[in-house]
């Protein structure tokens, strides 16, 4: 029966995102590194094929003062990503906290950790960067993006599934309103966030 729900769980995920995921990010597979030219795949790029990234939060804790904070994250299935960031978080931790206190958030990812920057140095304007900023929202537990989350978060972090469940871990979401890409030289991307989470087909990705 495990084994059965092991390989139903990304169908019925393919399932539920062609009817929700339509309106809130396209579903995109991108399998190389994109053109520099090409400034929305190489965001969905970013964010889809990250494991990691910073955090940052209005710190209620320290004064108002900005609090970045490493944290896991996915924004779908793999090779299957949406483009919103989905967290797993306690409010032991400050982040979660803070969220809910205050939403205003950025989340920072880089290429460098994903090995394709080679031997030059991470602030190097090739090697892509993107912050998301916008709010960081409470996913509802009772609700299908819920599952949607636990999918997506468990498919690339499975220790996850085995954290303490009296530490009371929620999922939590970005929603982006504005996008920063650096990822040549010349200065950071104009990029919409409609852009962003609806990009055209190109010869770098392939929209499901």
């Amino acid at each position: 029966m495990k084994v059965f729900l092991f390989y139903l769980a990304p169908l019925l995920l393919f399932l539920w995102c062609s009817q929700v995921c339509v309106v809130q990010g396209r579903l995109l597979s991108i399998s190389t590194k994109p053109d520099p030219n090409d400034a929305v795949a190489t965001a969905r790029w970013l964010v889809s094929f990250n494991f990691w990234g910073v955090l940052s939060t209005i710190s209620t804790d320290f004064d108002g003062a900005p609090f970045g904070n490493v944290v896991s994250f996915s924004d779908g299935l793999p090779n299957q990503g949406i483009g919103i960031p989905y967290f797993y978080l306690t409010t032991l931790d400050p982040t979660a906290r803070h969220a809910l206190q205050d939403g205003r958030a950025s989340f920072t990812v880089s290429e460098y950790p994903l090995g394709t920057c080679g031997k030059i140095d991470p602030e190097n304007p090739t090697c892509s960067k993107i912050t998301l900023t916008g709010k960081l929202k409470l996913v509802d537990e009772k609700s299908e993006e819920a599952e949607f989350s636990r999918n997506a978060l468990f498919s690339k972090h499975s220790e996850m599934r085995d954290w303490p469940e009296d530490h009371d871990f929620q999922f939590f979401k970005l929603e982006i309103e504005k996008i920063f890409l650096i990822d040549w030289f010349g200065g950071p991307k104009p990029i919409t966030v409609d852009q962003y989470l609806h990009p055209k087909m190109n010869n770098h990705a392939f929209i499901l």
